[in-house]
């Protein structure tokens, strides 16, 4: 691609995978955009530890991993078949075992808890509430054409993730988490 811009998206339309054209507002950019946008926010906390860190790999996976998800979310399903960026039914059980070594690690939180601490927590808060909205657009155009299941169950898994992963940042740096209440209304209901 000789220039970045093409003018084709002047009048509110853009391309989607298959070569059909839709409102840059349909559910099928809405969604992209919200992955896109927790791509870089991924990309950010990367930026924020020092490149030997455990978790440059992690999130480096998580980046590529999202990219393949793009790419599924971007094709309308009647096209997805031999679709050349495959899914891993693995990517769901990889966060479910980090989460279970990083709260082995740290122990359990009973309290839903205010973002923040420390900027590296701050900004992994950042990243669960883009993959929660990412993850709620998944669902809108999962209604209007099927998604993989597996995309909607990993964003689910990643925004978990995200949570525990600002814990134990807020663990490392030796910092208490502010507590805003505790999760035993639940057993109330």
């Amino acid at each position: 691609m000789k220039r970045i811009y093409t003018r084709s998206g002047d009048r509110g339309m853009t391309r989607v995978a298959g070569g059909g054209r839709v409102p840059k507002d349909d559910i099928r950019i809405e969604a992209n955009g919200c992955l896109d946008e927790l791509n870089a926010v991924v990309g950010v906390v990367r930026s924020l530890l020092p490149d030997s860190h455990d978790w440059q790999s992690l999130l480096r996976e998580v980046q590529l991993r999202l990219m393949a998800v793009m790419s599924q979310v971007a094709t309308p399903s009647s096209l997805r078949n031999g679709h050349p960026n495959r899914l891993e039914e693995g990517w769901v059980e990889d966060c479910e075992v980090t989460m279970d070594r990083l709260t082995a690690e740290m122990g359990e939180s009973a309290h839903f808890l205010l973002p923040g601490g420390t900027p590296m927590a701050a900004h992994l808060h950042m990243a669960r509430t883009v993959a929660r909205r990412a993850e709620r657009r998944l669902w809108t155009l999962h209604r209007q054409d099927p998604v993989p299941e597996l995309v909607l169950r990993y964003l689910n898994r990643l925004s978990d993730l995200f949570f525990v992963l600002a814990r134990h940042a807020l663990w490392q740096a030796d910092r208490q988490e502010e507590r805003w209440q505790s999760f035993s209304y639940r057993r109330n209901l």
